[in-house]
């Protein structure tokens, strides 16, 4: 969306083309029942005919184009442009625009070409606006200390620094006066509705910036934002919404009498179905239906499909919650301060509970109601699972449940981005070096738990929670198959397609492309990235050396450099693993190393294979064949869901292994070849 400043010079470029109206064109438009305070101030395009023009008051400086286009309107409608039944005041109206039916009056609008508008009660600026840029939305903590200022190219990492990095005091005031300065840029005191915008049916637009090819039906009021629509990535605001204090990225959709305040959502995001935010943030392709969120974080894919759910005080990014999920931020103490924080790829099953403060590691699977405040970030892929009040710890679980690889593929087909500008880096990998780092911590944890705990116990505590001697032994073994499974992984795809004939050749392709890349790393709602790069770009921050743009600029330069930066990473946990650096590596070390990735992956692959049947056992039949008898039963589900052995998932895990498998044996023959010559 143009800024406010660039569409005022475009306009006030346009304007040296238009004419004062004729004597002739005035009779005529008076005859039309259109009036003037004064007629002197109504200019119109050298093309200007008065044809179109009827029932008009003109207050204010007006500028009227010329209107030849013919809407064609579903049903078969057919409509000719022009400006009909208003009241305009201080507006200019683009080429082939149609108006009609505008009970009360448009003020302070630039109109772009193409625009349609009809049955509409306002549309106004009332003063000076920044139309909802600079707005204070207070994540988290409701009370204050975290508030994000929105803005029209606001990303989930930036977000995110501005958000939980309050530690870093002359960051945040830096980009806050930045933000600020954004923000005045954006005032006007005219608005723009953009080219080929549709606005039909809706009640009050006041203080709102529309971008081109937006669609707007049957809303009831817009207040105080912007809508970033464009002809990519068209918007739409559909019946019965109600928006206060917004900003509206390209390719939303906001419907069905859902309630926004205070709020920023991203780009292909989707909200619906009665849906109520308040102080709340969503990034790019979350959905919202049904039930409400209140000073919400929410990353990318961020799903509340369901009634009763509730989203309250917490961060959250590629999650899904279930019906009637909650969490409680208020102990009735010191007010609603607390604050929780779900890591990448979590769920909570139907009727969930916690209790904030708590952390959530990534992708868990929450289930039952917790109070005891668990944190379980150093143990991702676990379920959490609730046990006559108290809450167990099952590690490393979810690795091996056809679930977690299902959404992991979902995602990518799910980007409902149209805009070619894509505002958030989103890394969509299971395995990275952040989660891989976080299974190290894990298998650390477990085995020092096992280590320093009574043989004979039998459960152990663990931050707020409890773990089972037996679920952590295999968490331990589900961790390493999976860290095992990301270095392999890095490994091959590293010198697979490499042409090699020496174990120099392969020590020359192991060397990292850049420096960067070791150490830990973050996930910034989106952007995996190593630490040391965000401290660079804090540093940056805190000296008044980087521009919002030049940040964005940084954050896309990380999100296309993932590949060479994990390389860096797994590069140096694989010298740890072998003990040795990438000069002192043998083949045998290499052809170890693949042989045990392969057994890594095709274990997975089995153990989610093995999950996979349960979604065709005879429990799960259980309503099929109602009339019937077992033979029925069996019909009736094998036509409905289908054979267990014809599954389009079940054959992709097939296949996989045998991919994979072909992959390993390929690489390791052409290793061996190496140690023949």
């Amino acid at each position: 969306m143009f800024s406010v400043i660039l569409i005022m010079i475009f306009y006030s470029k346009l304007m040296k083309n238009y004419r004062n109206l004729t004597e002739k064109e005035i009779a005529t438009l008076t005859i039309h029942g259109c009036t003037a305070e004064n007629w002197q101030h109504v200019t119109v395009a050298e093309n200007f005919a008065p044809d179109f023009i009827s029932n008009v008051h003109f207050s204010g400086k007006v500028s009227l184009g010329a209107y030849d286009k013919i809407f064609e309107l579903p049903g078969g409608l057919r409509k000719h442009a022009g400006v009909n039944n208003c009241v305009l005041h201080n507006c200019s109206v683009g080429n082939d625009v149609f108006i009609d039916k505008v009970s009360n009056y448009i003020a302070n609008y630039h109109i772009g070409d193409g625009a349609y508008i009809e049955h509409v009660n306002s549309i106004l600026v009332d003063g000076v606006s920044s139309f909802g840029n600079g707005i204070r939305v207070p994540v988290l903590n409701e009370t204050g200390g975290r508030e994000i200022p929105i803005f029209n190219h606001l990303s989930a990492p930036l977000a995110y620094m501005l958000a939980l990095y309050r530690h870093r005091p002359r960051m945040t005031q830096n980009l806050l006066a930045q933000i600020d300065e954004y923000a005045r840029s954006q005032q006007s005191d005219t608005g723009t509705i953009g080219k080929n915008v549709r606005i039909v049916n809706t009640g009050s637009i006041k203080n709102v910036c529309i971008g081109d090819h937006a669609i707007i039906e049957g809303a009831s009021v817009l207040e105080n934002g912007s809508v970033n629509s464009n002809a990519e990535a068209p918007a739409y605001i559909g019946f019965g919404v109600k928006c206060t204090d917004f900003i509206f990225e390209s390719g939303v959709s906001i419907s069905d009498s859902t309630l926004i305040s205070s709020c920023f959502i991203g780009q292909g995001s989707e909200m619906g179905k009665h849906y109520s935010a308040v102080d709340s943030i969503f990034f790019s392709n979350c959905l919202g239906m049904h039930g409400e969120s209140t000073a919400v974080f929410a990353g990318p894919y961020t799903v509340s499909h369901h009634k009763s759910t509730l989203l309250i005080a917490g961060m959250f990014s590629f999650m899904n919650a279930g019906s009637g999920s909650n969490q409680s931020n208020h102990m009735y103490k010191l007010g609603p301060i607390h604050q929780g924080i779900v890591e990448r790829g979590s769920k909570t099953t139907s009727d969930s509970y916690v209790l904030w403060p708590a952390r959530i590691g990534a992708f868990t699977l929450v289930m039952g109601r917790h109070t005891k405040h668990p944190d379980t970030s150093d143990l991702p892929f676990s379920y959490l699972i609730e046990d006559k009040g108290d809450s167990f710890v099952v590690p490393a679980i979810n690795l091996r449940t056809v679930g977690t690889i299902r959404d992991a593929q979902k995602w990518p087909k799910r980007d409902r981005r149209k805009d070619s500008r894509k505002i958030d880096p989103i890394n969509n990998n299971l395995l990275s070096p952040y989660t891989i780092q976080k299974m190290i911590k894990g298998v650390e944890v477990l085995q020092n738990i096992q280590r320093n705990s009574d043989t004979a116990t039998e459960v152990y505590p663990y931050k707020n929670s409890k773990i089972k001697k037996t679920s952590l032994q295999r968490g331990v073994d589900l961790y390493q198959i999976g860290i095992v499974k990301f270095l392999g992984n890095t490994l091959v795809s590293r010198l697979e397609k490499t042409p090699f004939e020496s174990i120099e050749d392969l020590r020359e392709r192991m060397k990292p492309d850049t420096p960067v890349g070791s150490g830990d790393w973050s996930d910034l709602l989106g952007l995996i990235a190593p630490k040391s790069e965000i401290e660079r770009i804090i540093s940056l921050i805190e000296a008044g050396k980087i521009s919002l743009d030049e940040i964005q600029q940084e954050f896309e330069t990380m999100h296309r450099n993932y590949y060479s930066f994990e390389w860096t990473w797994g590069k140096g946990k694989l010298e740890e693993y072998w003990g040795k650096t990438i000069d002192e590596v043998t083949v045998d070390d290499i052809i170890a190393l693949v042989e045990l990735w392969k057994k890594s992956v095709v274990k997975l692959d089995e153990l989610i294979y093995e999950d996979t049947k349960k979604e065709f056992t005879i429990e799960v039949k259980i309503g099929f064949g109602a009339d019937g008898d077992e033979n029925q039963k069996e019909a009736d589900f094998d036509l409905v869901r289908g054979r267990f052995d014809q599954n389009p998932f079940v054959q992709e895990i097939l296949n996989h292994i045998k991919v994979k498998t072909e992959l390993g044996d390929r690489f390791i023959e052409r290793l061996k070849n190496i140690k023949k010559n």
